[in-house]
Parts: structure tokens; sequence; C-alpha cells
């Protein structure tokens, strides 16, 4: 075995081709790594050596115990890169290369699905953005798709590179940073980005990297870690990649394009076992959870569904009306299921909810108390515009099964009115809401990326009280989020515990754009699909298009959950939830819409997928109690606090998970409110 670690720097091959396309050469350049423990680096020049067809062979100034092999093949737009590294004895290497785009790297933005939009400038400085390093490298698993696209923004054409032979297994390490030696087999390699004399490349490679830093839990980046992987005398590992190139008339339709060819490429198929359930057999689980989590004994009634401990499920007294809580919106659930299947237990336990946060559940200017610790005897005096929101849309629900049952609410009505009216002070000239305020109506946060959640209730006040002031409101939201998120593809600061890129706003604002072409006709109702078309491509890229592999004794591995189908959350939370909510409604109408059977097949795709982990008798997957499904889940080199890749983190929110996959289970509910009677 050689006696110290070789870093071949190589000039591989250089290829270059004119497409109809992009009329753009490039260049692949590559280098091979070896590491003997406990010994430094030394460098070692190979020679490319062309075999005809397309195949080539690298060969070394010395004798190396490292033979490489590949291949190209041109098709359209498409080069599609084949690797073949066979040892002559027992080695541990890592394999890399990168493109050259061509571009200028001042005039780009970056594409890593579900982790890197545009240059990450949303996000702050200790997560990974362009605020730290103008090139960044990580591992596949962090993505939703195992690719990373350049856009040229001068000229329209873009270049992007996937991982193709998908990795099917993984291995533990000993150490997160540093060069570390894998201790078994891992078929993890790494993609990104780096500034290359000021010109673009993408950089990929196998295994794994993360590069300047690395990135280990919320807003804390780490130093840089570089993998490598044990291959024996005589054996052969072969890689595979695409470089896809094309033109894009701006960022969004970049996001769209390198979607739909992820999609193509990858197929994600929907799951066919134990966990694909029928809704109501899902729901027939979940009602476990809205039984055993109400709390009855404290002023605020509700189910308890926020800051749980995975290891027992025991209620507290956070009474939270939005966001992780989602007091009002399961109490909703948990009260039309009774109904329906003869649950007065349920129904009762809602009532009691719904009559204490008559009395006691508003301030003194009429907003929701959104955040009360009944236990710690505190609660929240900074207000969002997302909680207010999405606790009138729960009200809203509320009322209009109410109505259609015959039975009338004057005084919540009349709540809901005072809490809209305060709601609509709020609102900018420009549309946008405030993110955070007080009940005095000072801001605390003036950022508007909260602000398509307001959307969302001011339609269903439209439709429910017939007054055009709520939809003239609704609408001047719309040219905010045209103005400022989809014409800027710039998503952001959402969700409530983050302030960065993340999935909720781009999910938010597709479904505000989706309420308001349901109550349009004619060329606004087009403007408005189109609108939500726009944002819900951006939204489909953060969701997993296929399974990342977990080492043995990660338990989310040897459970067997599939990835696909379940999204990111955002930059500075790098992990998988079931946050879909009416999403996978917005994907229903859009499919029918735009004749997109891409989003009829992902659709399905996520609905089999977001089942899994449902915690039921013999089926506990790592939860104390059955229903109550789990949160933050770990699927990368990341952690929220406890446990890391395979795990949860020790402290969870059921409360939102399960109102997420209830209304998944429950489609066209927008629809059956809006359309009702038109």
């Amino acid at each position: 075995m050689l006696a110290k670690l070789f870093i071949l720097c190589t000039s591989l091959l250089t290829v270059c081709a004119s497409y109809a396309t992009t009329h753009h050469p490039f260049t692949l350049d590559a280098r091979l790594s070896v590491k003997v423990p406990g010994n430094p680096a030394v460098s070692y020049e190979l020679r490319k050596n062309e075999t005809g067809n397309g195949n080539y062979s690298m060969e070394p100034v010395k004798s190396l115990p490292i033979h490489i092999s590949g291949q190209i093949n041109e098709t359209d737009n498409k080069i599609r890169i084949k690797v073949s590294i066979t040892a002559d004895e027992d080695t541990y290497f890592k394999y890399s290369q990168n493109i050259s785009t061509g571009y200028l790297h001042s005039d780009c933005q970056f594409l890593m699905p579900g982790f890197w939009y545009r240059r990450n400038l949303l996000s702050p400085k200790e997560a990974p953005s362009f605020h730290t390093s103008s090139g960044w490298t990580v591992r596949e698993d962090r993505l939703s798709t195992p690719l990373t696209g350049i856009y040229n923004e001068k000229s329209g054409m873009y270049m992007s590179v996937a991982r193709i032979d998908l990795p099917k297994y993984d291995a533990l390490t000993t150490h997160k940073e540093g060069e570390v030696i894998v201790s078994g087999r891992t078929s993890l390699g790494y993609t990104g980005f780096e500034e290359i004399n000021s010109n673009a490349n993408l950089s990929f490679g196998y295994p794994f990297q993360e590069t300047p830093k690395s990135y280990i839990r919320k807003l804390t980046l780490a130093p840089p870690i570089e993998a490598f992987q044990e291959i024996k005398k005589g054996e052969t590992i072969n890689l595979e990649w695409e470089v896809f190139m094309g033109q894009a008339t701006d960022y969004s339709d970049f996001v769209k394009q390198v979607w739909e060819y992820s999609y193509d490429t990858y197929q994600p198929k929907p799951l066919d076992t134990q966990y694909s359930s029928t809704p109501e057999k899902m729901k027939q689980t979940i009602v476990s959870y809205f039984a055993d989590s109400f709390v009855g004994d404290k002023e605020l009634k509700f189910p308890s569904g926020a800051h749980l401990m995975v290891a027992t499920c025991e209620k507290n007294g956070i009474a939270e009306v939005g966001f992780i809580g989602r007091v009002l919106l399961n109490s909703f659930n948990a009260y039309e299921y009774g109904e329906l299947n003869r649950r007065p237990d349920l129904v009762n336990n809602s009532n009691s909810v719904f009559a204490s946060y008559l009395e006691h559940g508003f301030t003194k200017n009429g907003f929701f108390r959104e955040y009360v610790d009944q236990d710690a005897g505190k609660e929240t005096d900074v207000f969002s515009i997302r909680r207010q929101s999405e606790g009138i849309y729960a009200m809203f629900h509320y009322l209009q099964y109410e109505k259609e049952k015959g039975r009338k609410h004057p005084e919540w009505e009349a709540r809901i009115k005072t809490i809209l009216d305060r709601i609509l002070r709020l609102q900018n000239e420009d549309g946008s809401f405030p993110r955070k305020f007080k009940d005095d109506f000072s801001i605390v946060d003036k950022s508007g990326g909260s602000t398509p959640s307001a959307t969302l209730p001011l339609v269903m006040a439209y439709k429910y009280f017939g007054d055009a002031n709520y939809l003239k409101s609704a609408k001047k939201t719309a040219e905010y989020l045209k103005t400022e998120l989809i014409d800027k593809a710039d998503y952001f600061s959402s969700t409530l515990d983050a302030n960065c890129e993340d999935k909720e706003a781009s999910l938010y604002a597709a479904t505000a754009t989706y309420y308001l072409a349901l109550v349009s006709e004619g060329k606004e109702r087009q403007y408005y699909a189109g609108l939500c078309r726009k944002a819900a491509y951006f939204t489909l890229s953060w969701y997993y298009i296929w399974d990342v592999p977990f080492a043995k004794g990660q338990m989310l591995g040897d459970i067997g959950l599939k990835t696909r189908g379940w999204g990111n959350v955002s930059v500075e939370n790098n992990h998988i939830d079931v946050f879909i909510f009416e999403f996978g409604s917005v994907l229903d109408w859009l499919s029918i819409e735009f004749k997109e059977p891409r989003f009829e097949s992902f659709i399905k795709v996520i609905r089999s997928s977001m089942g899994q982990l449902l915690p039921y008798e013999g089926h506990m997957c790592g939860i104390a109690k059955v229903g109550y499904y789990p949160e933050v889940v770990q699927h990368t080199n990341w952690d929220y606090g406890k446990n890391g890749k395979g795990f949860y983190n020790d402290i969870f929110a059921p409360g939102w998970v399960v109102a997420s996959l209830w209304e998944l289970m429950s489609p066209g509910r927008a629809e059956e409110f809006l359309l009702k009677g038109k």
C-alpha cells in the first residue's frame, strides 16, 4: 500500500460540444485523493489517455494503487459521465470533479434544491450563504434532488449536474470534521459550486465532503469535512453523473425547468407498503392524539401539541393558536370527525376548547392570545400575522360547518370580525403585513415574508361575510406577493423560528394565489393561477424525489423510511417534515388547470409517503404514544439539538404535524368552502 495520501490533480479531459440550446463548450477536470491513515498528502499528476468512442483512462507518472476509466455520452443538451474506479491494493480514496461553466461567477445565481436558492443572502451568516463564502459543496443527502445548478442571469443560460446512480447505502464516521474514514460502505457523494479564476464551477464527487464549512445544527457552521471510502483489491466502484444545459427566461423559469428535468430523470413512484393507508385509516389512528392530548383543567382548554418530549409525549400547559400548536384547527378536525363517527368525547372536548377561547382567548385589543404557557403563567406579548391568520382560518371552517348544520354562533362571528378589522389596520400600502407586532399595533418585525398566510382568511371572510373589503385586501396581498416574492424569486421568513429562505413562504404564496383564483373568473382567474403555478415550482423543489440512505443503527433507516415526498424545511433548519397542509389540494387543482401530469403524479407520491411514521401498536417509530406523529425528522448529518441523522430531536410539536396530515387527507377543503353555492 502507498505510504502517503496522494492528491492526484488531473486535467482529466476537455469536452467541447455545441448544443442547440446553449452553444457553449465546457471543461471537466478531476482529481483523485488516496489516503493511508496517519500520513500526509502527496500530489501526483495524471495523464489522460483517450481510448476512442468517448472512453478514456488515466495514466499516472508513477505506479498507483487505483486505476480510473470513464466514458462520455452526449445526447442533445445532456452529457452522461460514467466513471469506474478499480483498486490494485486495498486503498482509501476520494474522487473529485469540477466543470467550468465559462460563466462569470458574479453573473450567476445558484440552486441546490431544498437547501440553496440564489445566493442564500436572506439567510444569516451563521448558516450556509454568500455571507460566508462564494462557493459551497455539501453532502448529497442535504438536498431534495442530488443536483447543483448554476444560472447565468446575463445570458439566461444554465448548467446543472445531477447524480444518476442514486446513493443506496451509508456508513457512520467517527469524526465530524477534517479527513475522516467512513466505518463501512457509503454511496453518498457531494455536490456544489465553487468560484475558480472568477468563473462559476460545478463541483461534485464521491464520497462526500462539505466545504468551506459543514453545517451541523441550527445556526452552527463547523470546520470542513472530507470523507474517504475504502476500496478492496480487485474491486471496482462505478459512478455516474449527468450534465444538463438549457436556457431560461429568469431564475423562476430555471427552477421550473430543473425541477421538471429532475422529476423526469428520477421518476419517483408512490409507495406501496403497509404505510400507504387510506385517508380514513390514517385518521382512525390520528384521533388517538386528539383524545389523549386534550387538556381540560386550565383556563384555556386545548389539545397539547407544542414542545413535548418524544420519549413520553406527556401533555403540558402550552396553548398555541397557530404555527406549531394549531390548537383551534385540531379542535375543529376532532369536532367534525367526532360528529361524523359518533365520538361524543371528541365533540365535547372541542366544544370546551371553543368556549374557553371565546371567553379567555383574546387580548385587550381583540387579537388571539397566540402562545400561552399556562404551567409557567407566561404568554407572549409579541404577535404574528401567521398565528393570527391560522387561528381565524380554523374558526372559519368551524363556523361554516356549524352554519351548514343550522347552528349559529353570533359571538364568535363578532370576535372574528373584530380581529379581521384589527388585522386590516396593520396592512401596509404595498399590500404586505408585518411579520410580528404587539397588541398596541406597534411593529416588531416589518418583514413581509409571512404576508400570504393572511390571504387565506381574508378570502374566506369575503366568502363567509359577503364583504368585498376583505377581498380587496386579499388582492392587495397578492400584488405584494407578485412584486416582492414571486417576481423576485425570493421566498423567505414565513416560518416563525427562523429568518431565511424557507419552503413555507413559497407554499403559502402558492396557496394564497390558489384561493384568489378560486373566487375569480376569466383573465383574473388565469392571472392568479399563473402566479400560483410559479410559486408552486419553488415549493416542489423543497420536496424529496429520492430516498436518502441511512447507516445501520440509524433508526429511520432501520425501520425503512423512504424520504421521497417529504419536504426539507429551510436553510436554517435542515431536516425533513410533513408540512403540506393544503398544498396537496393546490397540486390537485394545478394538475387539472394546466394539464400537468407531473403534479398529479407527485402528489400521489407525497400522500403515499407521508404516513410512514404514523405510530400505532407494533409500529411505534420511536414515539411514546399512538397517533403522535413525529416532527423533526433528521435525515442528514445535522441535528436540531439532539441525536442527529436517522433520529428525531428529543422535543417535538405533533400539534401542527397532525393538522398538516389531516388536511393532506382531506383534499378540496378550500374549494368546498369557497365554491359552495357558486
